[in-house]
């Protein structure tokens, strides 16, 4: 009679894997489920957090609007326009002037000017 050895399973034999195989099966199938979660939650995060389309960013109906009455100083033009919580503008303008890199103005949500400050290159 031949000596059995342990790799020697026979073909009909079911699951007669060793416990240590099984074991592993279970623990990347897990482990495969877990990533597929997180990766499916990510995603859906990411979806929900970021603004759709090239949008404002705003809260949903928020809607920002330039007065008709804003005027920009001669000689400057916008560089880019930001709106502030309380319902100010803020314009950074720039100039072809190397001597005048730019300047913030800040008006209020009526279109007058509140304050300036120049912007200086270093």
């Amino acid at each position: 009679m031949p000596e059995s050895s342990m790799s020697e399973i026979p073909p009909d034999a079911p699951d007669a894997r060793p416990p240590e195989v099984r074991f592993l099966k279970i623990l990347v199938t897990v482990l495969t489920a877990t990533m597929i979660a997180g990766l499916v939650t990510i995603i859906a995060l990411l979806v929900i957090r970021l603004p759709g389309g090239g949008g404002t960013g705003a809260a949903p109906g928020v809607t920002y609007r330039l007065p008709p009455t804003l005027a920009l100083p001669e000689g400057v033009r916008p560089a880019a326009v930001s709106f502030t919580a309380t319902g100010q503008i803020v314009i950074l303008t720039e100039t072809d002037d190397p001597a005048r890199p730019g300047t913030v103005l800040l008006y209020g949500a009526d279109g007058a000017l509140r304050g300036q400050a120049e912007l200086r290159a270093p």
